[in-house]
């Protein structure tokens, strides 16, 4: 009898898919604990409180459902009902595609061990629109393969145990068709098999059977305390899969049509309170990666009063300032700072710039100031497709953009000699070269100003290679060198006419590396700083008593400017509104984020999920929900009208004051 013989082979082939199979899970959870040893600064404080049982089941979800995405071809190919699959180019083909599916999918989340530390997640589909303009990515991924060649060892040591622990069926090197009557039995039964294990496939990648909707990238946040966590829990491979292709923006209804409205809205109109009969002159610089923990003004109770940070000119420039100990960036990535900055939206859920909603009608301080029959103009010292700024700097209203291409057009500066290599001009002279250029504007006029030096794998000018000091991270000596282009810049400026008439503003893009705890929490990691200063001590001066985010500076300069029309923005005018009434908003792997008062709350888009003191809990150990009842349903009601009104708007293109 054959039929045994069939059996046998379909036990052969099952056995060799469990073994395979099981192979990328083990390789998976060793990518887990390379991700967790590499970055277990980001870890360490919390990891006590952690519990290993939830991170396992976790993990097992995540990577059970990318194992399912990425290894569906191969299940299809070697339990394809019919005799072909035991011809050995069919075993060779479904071996290949096993080893180089996996080998990329493992290659991702050793990448991520990496890239994660500056963007603070998983990486998604989204990565690929971020850096559709950019090439100097392979030179930069050189330079990392370098950096951290046991990365690559590890990769490569992964995949030769895909190809070489790799159990073929034991007919996979050998032709045994089957024939006459028992042709049958053959693909009834490799067809029940099949079905079978197409079932366990579907609940593998919607992370269950149960008829809950499919686990997403918010689930993580169910098996840790905070959602910085999440990277221990998700898989690259997931994040990339499930992201492509999702509607981004889709309305919670929380509230019934215009009740969220009610609560908060984003219309903002003119205050007439200001005088403007001399209009001042704006100049935004956003700095790359410039987060709060580097400056020596903002940190005097970190290393036990030691700690002088690595910004001696900001810290002057705070002296002279309005400025916020509680101040927030409301993203991630350069890319969300655009939006946040200069047109007061708020990244929620990926980068505004990356989602269709980019082609929304949208406005900004520069469009707005516009209407005042302003100047306008962007610097960027990038080549001038990077990153999307030029067009994005178009949408919202800017008038003029000036890049790498104006720069090396200009015969007063060297050109191409001032290329880092990497990402653009260095700040030292392309801010002399925007400060040259502003003088050529008409009064009133509205800059901003992207820098890129501080930007990995910061590229330092020959000449101060050895004059910089080192610091305890690579970003350090970068950091110091744009806090002294900067003193160049405002000394070069203050010479100018129009310096006495200008307001400056100063923030930072994003955070970045950190070797303090507090700025590595779920709250730590959007503190940046937000400064106002105003030569002719016109605006306040010393620490403010509220909080500020990079929303409110389109509306607050609005403000200043006395702009007399309505307009959208998702942030306030710090200087018309009570300390008492500020706050702040950011979205932090699935978790939206509200700061107000003493408290920071956090809301999974579902239910609220962490209550904190953050000013005196500043690693978010002590979840107090439920210890403040009346200030909690009051925040969240205020959290979800915003998101609420966010969503609404992104989706039905409301976005100017026009419909209002």
């Amino acid at each position: 009898m054959n039929f045994p013989s069939s059996f046998r082979q379909s036990l052969s082939y099952l056995l060799s898919v469990v073994w395979n199979v099981l192979l990328v899970y083990v390789l998976y959870l060793l990518c887990r604990v390379i991700y967790l040893m590499e970055n277990w600064h980001m870890y360490a404080a919390g990891w006590p409180s952690l519990s290993i049982g939830q991170l396992l089941v976790g993990s097992l979800r995540f990577d059970t459902a990318a194992i399912c995405y990425t290894n569906l071809l191969y299940l299809l190919l070697i339990l394809f009902p019919l005799p072909v699959r035991q011809r050995r180019g069919w075993q060779l083909t479904a071996k290949w595609i096993y080893v180089v599916v996996n080998a990329l999918a493992l290659c991702l989340n050793l990448a991520d061990t990496v890239y994660s530390q500056y963007t603070g997640r998983r990486t998604t589909s989204s990565f690929f629109r971020e850096f559709s303009n950019e090439g100097n990515l392979m030179g930069i991924l050189g330079i990392e393969l370098l950096n951290h060649w046991y990365l690559v060892l590890a990769g490569l040591v992964m995949i030769a145990a895909l190809w070489m622990l790799y159990r073929m069926p034991a007919d996979g090197a050998r032709t045994h068709p089957a024939s006459g009557h028992h042709l049958g039995y053959f693909v009834i039964g490799n067809s029940a098999v099949l079905a079978l294990v197409v079932l366990l496939l579907l609940g593998g990648i919607r992370g269950g059977f149960s008829y809950h909707r499919p686990i997403s990238i918010t689930t993580a946040n169910r098996y840790v305390n905070q959602p910085v966590e999440t990277n221990l829990v998700l898989n690259t491979p997931f994040s990339m899969i499930r992201t492509i292709g999702k509607t981004t923006f889709e309305n919670p209804h929380y509230f019934a049509e215009n009740e969220a409205e009610g609560i908060f809205s984003p219309v903002h109109f003119p205050t007439g309170q200001d005088d403007v009969s001399k209009p001042k002159n704006f100049v935004i610089l956003i700095l790359e990666s410039f987060g709060m923990e580097y400056f020596g003004a903002y940190n005097h109770d970190l290393d036990n009063g030691s700690y002088s940070g690595y910004t001696p000119f900001l810290d002057s420039l705070i002296g002279q300032s309005m400025v916020y100990q509680w101040s927030f960036a409301n993203g991630r990535k350069s890319i969300d700072a655009m939006p946040s900055a200069l047109s007061s939206i708020p990244m929620f859920v990926e980068p505004y710039i990356l989602t269709a909603s980019a082609l929304n009608d949208i406005s900004g301080i520069a469009g707005e100031l516009d209407n005042m029959g302003y100047h306008t103009a962007f610097f960027h010292g990038a080549d001038n497709g990077s990153m999307g700024f030029l067009e994005f700097s178009q949408t919202t209203g800017f008038g003029e953009y000036y890049g790498m291409t104006e720069y090396c057009a200009d015969t007063r500066f060297d050109g191409m000699e001032d290329f880092d290599g990497e990402w653009g001009i260095f700040d030292e002279p392309f801010l002399q070269y925007m400060s040259s250029t502003l003088s050529s504007f008409s009064q009133p006029f509205a800059a901003a100003f992207f820098s890129v030096t501080s930007h990995h794998p910061f590229p330092l000018p020959a000449k101060y290679k050895d004059v910089i000091a080192e610091g305890t991270l690579p970003i350090h000596k970068g950091i110091r060198y744009t806090d002294n282009a900067l003193r160049q810049f405002f000394n070069t400026a203050s010479r100018q006419p129009w310096f006495e008439n200008t307001v400056f503003v100063l923030t930072a893009d994003h955070t970045n590396m950190s070797c303090h705890d507090e700025y590595g929490s779920s709250l730590g990691v959007f503190r940046v700083p937000i400064i106002f200063y105003d030569p002719s001590g016109s605006l306040p001066r010393g620490w403010q008593e509220g909080i500020a985010q990079q929303i409110d500076i389109m509306p607050t300069l609005l403000g200043l400017a006395g702009y007399d029309r309505p307009y959208i923005a998702y942030g306030i005018d710090l200087l018309h509104t009570a300390d008492s009434a500020t706050w702040a908003v950011n979205y932090y792997n699935g978790i939206y984020q509200y700061v107000e008062g003493d408290w920071l709350l956090q809301f999974d888009g579902s239910h609220e999920v962490g209550f904190y003191r953050y000013k005196t809990d500043r690693l978010e150990h002590q979840n107090q929900m439920g210890s403040n009842p009346d200030v909690e349903q009051r925040m969240l009601l205020r959290l979800k009208a915003i998101v609420q009104s966010y969503m609404e708007r992104m989706a039905e293109n409301r976005l100017l004051a026009d419909g209002d």
